[in-house]
């Protein structure tokens, strides 16, 4: 509507008296505001509750739908980065050879039938009943754990509270034993009638369902700095291809469409992964494709192979341009010797991307996978923080007054290169960590009750562990 609408921009600046170009008013951006908020808070209700509420339409306790789940994560971003791939080629053509306007209308007719077909099967769905804010339940297990900070843990495990009927019941684990301590019962922690108060005793399996999420920080603290090269391969690697080659006969390939290459790497990659990697590895294991930490470990390498492939193409482009001199705008290279490090990265996200969406849904409880997706989300908006202060840090660090060093407002003055070194060896010290973290992580059997044993002295009877 802003793009179609002549009231809601500023006139076009050949149709100005003096040819210049008017600065929108102040209606104008607010008009434009409210709609970039209205679809980051879409896009963020959207991503978080979707791909959980696809994974609640597979029952885990049935084999073949267990099975079939695994797809699920791949397939889903499959179709994703399909949509992605038709915006960055099909709308962009269309936005900068007919109209905005039309562009835009498409996507929101595209919505428009999607919403159609979404509610066409609300009958069909399967819904899980919400067991409330599961922020406020994590809040309720720290409090009453903080509270009886001083008290003794027992024993004998069995002698903590348990409400949970034995079909949802999750069994004591040997971690975060402070936590634990939410689960004794002490004098008044049950209000009128049996109720426990919330906020002073907690069962056993809320107790573990708090430790669930937190076994997940470790992993989703180490998964950042992918996001953080990957914001690094959309932006520094396009403005690489400003300054080499990308003609093609009369045809010159617009330097922001090589992301296109990008998001190829990462279709061709899930499709191998779902039609040939998948079906060979349940044959060869028994099980349908690697587990999600292991997925997360081959995008975390691939990300760091595609760091190191960037610099070394960018040392080879620096070359270049100091024996050609260093304000020739087209540089004799070829833009396709940057279509390694599109692939590279490209195929380390779908293994990632796939590997946190399984992780953060299959490992989190059951009624916080809104949560949880919304916390593998994170990592994304993170990782891009992470990107802007690093940039921020280096241009500090290695600049000079006249724009210089490393990320130099001129890139063939600058020393690319040893910022994708930087990167690079940045990843490989955030992969040591990951698979420290990964090894932790694994869940352990849990283990019997300590049972207690009683012994009489004299006349009274005493109890030890």
């Amino acid at each position: 509507m802003v793009t179609k609408l002549r009231q809601l921009r500023p006139r076009p600046c050949k149709e100005t008296a003096t040819h210049t170009c008017e600065q929108a008013s102040g209606f104008q951006m607010g008009v434009l505001y409210i709609a970039l908020y209205l679809i980051a808070l879409g896009t963020g209700g959207l991503k978080s509750s979707v791909s959980g509420f696809g994974t609640d339409q597979f029952d885990e306790k049935d084999e073949k739908e267990k099975t079939q789940m695994a797809y699920f994560f791949s397939r889903f971003f499959f179709f994703i980065s399909l949509g992605t791939l038709m915006a960055v080629t099909v709308l962009v053509y269309i936005q900068d050879e007919i109209s905005r306007s039309v562009g835009y209308g498409i996507c929101s007719v595209a919505m428009f039938m999607a919403i159609i077909i979404f509610l066409a099967g609300t009958k069909r769905y399967r819904y899980k009943k919400s067991s409330g804010s599961p922020i406020v339940h994590i809040f309720q297990v720290i409090v009453a754990a903080i509270k009886k900070r001083k008290m003794d843990l027992p024993c004998n495990v069995g002698m903590l509270y348990e409400d949970t009927p034995e079909a949802s019941r999750i069994h004591h684990t040997e971690q975060f034993h402070f936590l634990d301590k939410a689960a004794i019962v002490a004098e008044g922690d049950f209000e009128a009638g049996s109720t426990p108060n919330p906020w002073k005793l907690c069962s056993v399996t809320s107790v573990e369902e708090v430790k669930m999420v937190a076994r997940l920080l470790p992993i989703w603290a180490t998964t950042i700095i992918f996001w953080t090269t990957y914001a690094q391969m959309i932006t520094f690697s396009v403005e690489q291809a400003t300054t080499m080659e990308r003609s093609i006969g009369r045809f010159q390939i617009p330097a922001g469409s090589l992301t296109v290459f990008f998001v190829s790497a990462i279709l061709i990659t899930l499709a191998v992964y779902d039609r040939l990697i998948m079906p060979l590895w349940k044959k060869w294991k028994g099980k349908p494709g690697f587990t999600n930490l292991q997925r997360m470990a081959i995008g975390l390498v691939l990300s760091i192979v595609g760091m190191a492939a960037a610099a070394l193409v960018e040392r080879k482009r620096l070359s270049v341009a100091r024996a050609v001199g260093l304000t020739t705008a087209t540089l004799p290279v070829s833009v396709f010797l940057l279509i390694p490090q599109f692939f590279l990265v490209g195929a380390g996200e779908a293994f990632i991307y796939t590997g946190q969406l399984d992780f953060f849904i299959t490992k989190s409880p059951k009624g916080m996978k809104t949560m949880s997706t919304g916390l593998f989300l994170t990592t994304l908006s993170l990782g891009f923080f992470v990107s802007s202060f690093l940039v921020a840090v280096v241009k500090k660090v290695t600049g000079s007054k006249g724009g210089g060093g490393w990320l130099a407002d001129n890139i063939n003055r600058g020393r690319l290169d040893l910022f994708y070194g930087l990167l690079a060896i940045l990843s490989i010290i955030n992969l040591v960590i990951y698979l420290i973290c990964a090894v932790w992580y694994k869940p352990k059997k849990p283990k019997a009750g300590i049972q207690m044993e009683t012994y009489v002295k004299g006349s009274s009877a005493e109890e030890k562990c």
